[in-house]
C-alpha cells in the first residue's frame, strides 16, 4: 500500500538511524531518499549538517526533482547528493529510495581494479546485479548525470569507483537490504584478501543459478520488510526521537 508522507518520514529517519548503528554514517555526509507520492517528483533528504545520529521525520528537507528546497525548514542539503539523487531518480520511475555510503569496506573495493569479484557466498548472491561508474571527483557537476545514469542503467546496485556505494530500491526496507548484501560481499572479500591465500571460485553454472533464484525472489515485490522492522525494533529502543 502507498505511504504517506509522514510515514515515509519517519522510515526515512529510521533508516538514517539504523545506518549509523550499523558503523555506515560519514561525519554530515553521503545521503538517503526517498520518493514521495504523488506527481510532483519531490523527495525527501537529509539536512545538510546533521549527523545521521540527530536526523528526525521533521528534520528531512523536501526538494524537487531538480534539488530546489521546496518547503524550507531551516536547513540546507548536500549539493553532491543532489547531483546523484535528482539524476536517479528523474531517470528510474521504478526506485522510491537511493542510498549511499563511504564505508571502509565498500570504499576499499571500489578502489580495486576488479572490484567485487563473485568468490564469496554474497557477492555470488550478486552475480550481474551491480553495475559501475568511473571516478569523475565530487559528485557536483551536473554534466556528470547523464553518464551515471547510462552506466547504471536497469540496476539498483552501484559500485562508484574510486569512492563507494550506492543502492536503490522500491522501498526503503529494499533497499537497505540491497545495501547491506552488497556491503557484506565487499566486507568478506576484504576479509578474505587480508589472509593472502587464494579464494576458492565459483563456477559459471552456480553463479548463474544464484542469478536465477534472486530473479524470482525479486517478482514477488519488495523486499527486506522484515529485516528493515527488526533493526528499527533496536533503535526504537536506543533512540526513539527519531520520529519526532
Amino acid at each position: 500500500m502507498a505511504q504517506t508522507e509522514q510515514e515515509l518520514r519517519v522510515q526515512l529517519a529510521a533508516c538514517y538511524r539504523i545506518f549509523d548503528h550499523m558503523g555506515w554514517s560519514e561525519m554530515i555526509y553521503n545521503h538517503i531518499t526517498v520518493k514521495l507520492p504523488g506527481d510532483e517528483h519531490h523527495f525527501l533528504i537529509n539536512p545538510y549538517g546533521l549527523h545521521y545520529s540527530e536526523v528526525t521525520a521533521s528534520s528531512l528537507v523536501k526538494v524537487d526533482i531538480d534539488g530546489n528546497i521546496v518547503e524550507d525548514n531551516g536547513y540546507a542539503v548536500n549539493p553532491a547528493g543532489i547531483v546523484i539523487h535528482t539524476a536517479i531518480h528523474a531517470a528510474r520511475a521504478d526506485v522510491v529510495c537511493i542510498a549511499h555510503t563511504h564505508t571502509n569496506a565498500g570504499m576499499a573495493v571500489a578502489c580495486q581494479q576488479d572490484g567485487l569479484r563473485t568468490d564469496n557466498f554474497y557477492s555470488a548472491l550478486l552475480h550481474n546485479r551491480i553495475a559501475y561508474h568511473d571516478f569523475e571527483g565530487i559528485t557536483v557537476n551536473e554534466d556528470e548525470k547523464p553518464r551515471l545514469v547510462a552506466n547504471m542503467g536497469d540496476k539498483s546496485l552501484l559500485i562508484l569507483r574510486n569512492h563507494g556505494l550506492l543502492a536503490c530500491g522500491r522501498s526503503i526496507p529494499e533497499t537497505f537490504q540491497n545495501l547491506w548484501a552488497m556491503e557484506r560481499a565487499c566486507e568478506v572479500q576484504m576479509a578474505t584478501d587480508s589472509t593472502g591465500k587464494p579464494n576458492i571460485p565459483v563456477g559459471p553454472e552456480i553463479l548463474a543459478k544464484s542469478e536465477q533464484l534472486m530473479a524470482m525472489q525479486t517478482m514477488g515485490g519488495p523486499s527486506g520488510e522484515l529485516e528493515f522492522n527488526a533493526f528499527t525494533r533496536i533503535i526504537e529502543k536506543l533512540d526513539p526521537s527519531y520520529k519526532d
